[in-house]
């Protein structure tokens, strides 16, 4: 299958899952649009929608229809604009593909509540779809909010868990999992119970997801650090969200981190650019071995026609049309 297929094979679901994406917000908020409404059918429609084209990729893999399908794409891309909606606001995010971020608009009292109702109504279409749907979605749920909670947002928030010895150990990959991993995971595993497949073949479904969803993370952070170098200099507050990748990929790079955000980025900015280049080379190739991994998983489970070749081509052509954005 090649690259122009896979892409031919997306444009296809985000067709389908547009149109019922905004009937099911429409339903879920009554009546016709409200301006947050109409922002949250925008945030939808501008998405890549790839959690829940990779649901239908790997449901028609295994034999399901497209109808079955496309209810879990659509909760698994709920879960994901509901998480965008609360972190824009904790983040004090004010744009999002290119319009206004929701709280800009609706207030953050209604974002938060927007964002709580999208997640409910996406764990009660699952639970009615079928009882492990249900908790699929909930888990998922579930494990974002624990990611979202335990990152460190502020740059004391990093630097107090460096000075302590936490910055290293293990962050960057509980982070990158829960993050961005876990709801990978969870699209793919829906995919995989649309089709009935034997609890093996979920679980494999489960962990190529996460495992894709992990590489991912890691291009969304490599993409921030070459935009960093590519400018020549970084604040204290934007090096939070990539220092643990940066302490993770370079051994021994916690002085330097820890200095430039303790002296609020007066002291050791070239060290760190040079740090931020460093860390480019190591990233891309543990995206490629995620990426490796994920088709692995999934190697000797699935069907060796066009619509598994198609499952094992995904994760190059999810990071594809990802760099391209």
């Amino acid at each position: 299958m090649s690259e122009r297929n896979f892409r031919t094979r997306l444009q296809r679901y985000r067709a389908v899952l547009d149109d019922a994406l905004e009937a099911e917000l429409k339903s879920i908020f009554g009546g016709p649009c409200s301006e947050g409404t109409s922002l949250l059918v925008s945030l939808l429609s501008e998405g890549k929608k790839i959690r829940g084209c990779l649901t239908c990729v790997i449901g028609e893999a295994l034999g399901a229809s497209l109808d079955s399908l496309v209810p879990r794409a659509i909760a698994i891309e709920m879960i994901q604009a509901a998480s965008l909606v609360h972190d824009d606001f904790i983040d004090q995010d004010r744009v999002r593909h290119g319009g206004p971020a929701i709280w800009t608009v609706e207030g953050p009292r209604k974002a938060v509540l927007v964002g709580d109702v999208i997640f409910s109504a996406a764990i009660a279409m699952m639970s009615e779809t079928s009882r492990e749907d249900g908790l699929a979605a909930a888990r998922a749920i579930a494990n974002v909010s624990a990611g979202a909670l335990h990152e460190p947002l502020a740059a004391c928030d990093l630097a107090a868990l460096m000075a302590e010895g936490s910055g290293r150990n293990g962050l960057y990959e509980r982070i990158i999992h829960l993050k961005t991993g876990v709801l990978f995971g969870a699209a793919c595993e829906l995919g995989a119970i649309a089709a009935s497949a034997p609890m093996e073949v979920r679980d494999a479904a489960r962990r190529y997801g996460l495992l894709l969803g992990e590489a991912y993370q890691i291009a969304d952070d490599l993409k921030e650090v070459k935009a960093h170098v590519s400018q020549g200099s970084a604040r204290p507050e934007q090096v939070v969200a990539i220092a643990p990748a940066l302490l993770h990929f370079a051994e021994g790079s916690g002085p330097r981190v820890l200095r430039f955000l303790e002296k609020g980025g007066l002291e050791g900015g070239d060290a760190l650019l040079d740090l931020m280049i460093a860390v480019q080379g190591p990233m891309e190739e543990e995206i490629g071995s995620r990426l490796r991994s994920a088709a692995s998983e999934i190697e000797g489970c699935f069907p060796a026609d066009a619509a598994g070749q198609l499952a094992r081509e995904a994760p190059w052509g999810a990071i594809s049309l990802f760099n391209e954005s």
